[in-house]
């Protein structure tokens, strides 16, 4: 193929297009002008609030190699290269399900409430140095990720993770019937994207949906310890069946402690005993190890190495805003000390909220040489999005928590969270803002050397702003690099 991904011809086949401008092929696709780089095919898909088409010309002029485009936009000459299609969306869709029909790769679908991102990493990581992986570099999860996701799909590809995700019920069934995968891994199942559904019922049959497409003689690997298991095992009809939990299962989780800057981790995988690292400190505690579990059951169910798998697991770090510490050294070379900051600002729900404040409250602190003598956990929370009439509840059940004695102070952002600010001890209330850009003034007034603080909530409530207001408060560092030196 000339080192290209696609040729013209075979994009054109595929797609049911036609190639016009006479290009030969394209090394990568993109969808986003900000990013593409040289040589990639420009697909223009048209959103809610912008249509690709208008970024034909630039993506042309920052050197795509050719535009599928279901018109020719204004501007554009007749020897532009072009890819012309009726439907850019369905266009990628095929152009995904021929990567998926010319590729001999095993491919590992992997979806769940929390943990799916994180999930899909470990996988990548277990397997990079047996055969040449394929994964989104991002959360390319929905309706145009999964098929951008298989058409970015090198042919030689020899094992793919394709992660799925929905918030309404039929979203997933297509995807999983696009990538046809062998193994498919379902994380948990928890009361998440609630407005869309009647019941945590309903989002288990959701989730079920990712054995559709499955393959003939699949792999379902399901969650044990979740109390949805046997639905899901219900739905997932004629495939073989391996569960993951802390007892009596296929993918045991024997032991999980931190040490250092690294969990420790002992499993049984059908019966086969592996001692690992996974490479953070407990990020979520009680999730990830059994995650990793998991995912070493995917690698031996599509004929990996497990011994392999495990010593790449010293290799993987949280992907961004999904727990990664990060040391803030205060003043030069942090002589005035030091701020450990938990980013895990990129989404938030019940599960992954209990999670988060689990971890924090077990992280230690060290002896402060600001305003305080001694460091403290202190949490910035923001909404959780899309949980229905219940939000008010769920918001306010959070201060029931156990987790929350280990926790010093917590401060908030948006209006359901006003329900947690009510409801939590007045020793342990900050502030309330009414969002989190307000909220990230005040947080780099209110932390100071020793503290160890948290920041997590919903996408749309942008807690980025408060993480970026931490980090600019001085040198930011990998917290694990700093405690391994």
């Amino acid at each position: 193929m000339n080192g290209y991904i696609w040729t013209a011809e075979d994009a054109a086949a595929a797609t049911a297009g036609s190639a016009r401008g006479g290009w030969a092929g394209v090394n990568g696709i993109s969808i986003d002008t900000r990013s593409i780089a040289p040589g990639e095919l420009f697909v223009a898909l048209a959103g809610d609030n912008r249509d690709g088409h208008e970024f034909v010309a630039r993506a042309l002029t920052d050197g795509a190699g050719a535009a599928m485009v279901s018109r020719i936009p204004e501007g554009i000459g007749e020897r532009a290269p072009l890819l012309l299609v009726d439907d850019t969306l369905v266009a990628l869709r095929r152009l995904g399900a021929a990567a998926r029909a010319r590729s001999a790769a095993k491919v590992i679908a992997v979806t769940g409430s929390v943990g799916k991102t994180s999930t899909k990493e470990m996988l990548r990581t277990m397997l990079a140095r047996q055969g040449r992986v394929h994964a989104a570099d991002k959360s390319f999860n929905n309706h145009w990720g999964v098929p951008l996701t298989l058409a970015r799909m090198p042919a030689d590809t020899k094992f793919a993770v394709i992660e799925m995700g929905m918030n309404h019920p039929g979203e997933i069934a297509p995807l999983s019937r696009l990538a046809r995968p062998h193994v498919a891994l379902v994380t948990t199942v928890e009361p998440v994207h609630l407005a869309a559904f009647g019941s945590v019922e309903e989002i288990a049959d959701a989730k079920a949906e990712i054995f559709v497409g499955m393959a003939p003689g699949g792999t379902a690997i399901l969650n044990r310890d979740n109390r949805h298991f046997e639905r899901l095992a219900a739905k997932a009809r004629g495939a073989r069946i391996l569960d993951f939990g802390t007892g009596n299962s296929d993918l045991l989780l024997e032991h999980a402690v931190v040490s250092g800057a690294s969990t420790v981790i002992r499993a049984r995988i059908e019966g086969q005993r592996i001692t690992f690292k996974l490479g953070a400190p407990g990020v979520h505690f009680e999730s990830d190890p059994l995650n990793a579990v998991a995912a070493l059951g995917a690698v031996a169910a599509v004929g990996g190495d497990l011994a392999r798998a495990g010593m790449e697991m010293a290799n993987w770090s949280p992907p961004e805003g999904r727990g990664q510490r990060w040391r803030v050294d205060l003043g030069p070379a942090g002589l005035d000390g030091a701020i450990t900051l938990i980013d895990d600002s990129y989404n938030a729900n019940p599960a992954s909220m209990r999670a988060a404040l689990a971890v924090l409250a077990a992280s230690p602190v060290t002896n402060g040489v600001g305003r305080v003598a001694r460091g403290r956990r202190i949490a910035f929370l923001g909404d959780m999005l899309e949980l229905g009439p219940t939000e008010t509840a769920l918001h306010a059940g959070l201060a029931d928590l156990t987790e929350i004695a280990g926790i010093d102070t917590v401060y908030l952002a948006g209006p359901r969270m006003r329900a947690l600010h009510a409801a939590l001890p007045a020793e342990k209330r900050g502030e309330w803002f009414e969002d989190s850009e307000k909220l990230a003034r005040r947080a780099r007034r209110v932390i100071d050397a020793g503290d160890v603080c948290v920041v997590k909530g919903s996408l749309g409530m942008a807690m980025r702003r408060v993480v970026e207001s931490i980090k600019a408060l001085g040198d930011v560092r990998g917290a694990e690099a700093r405690e391994e030196e």
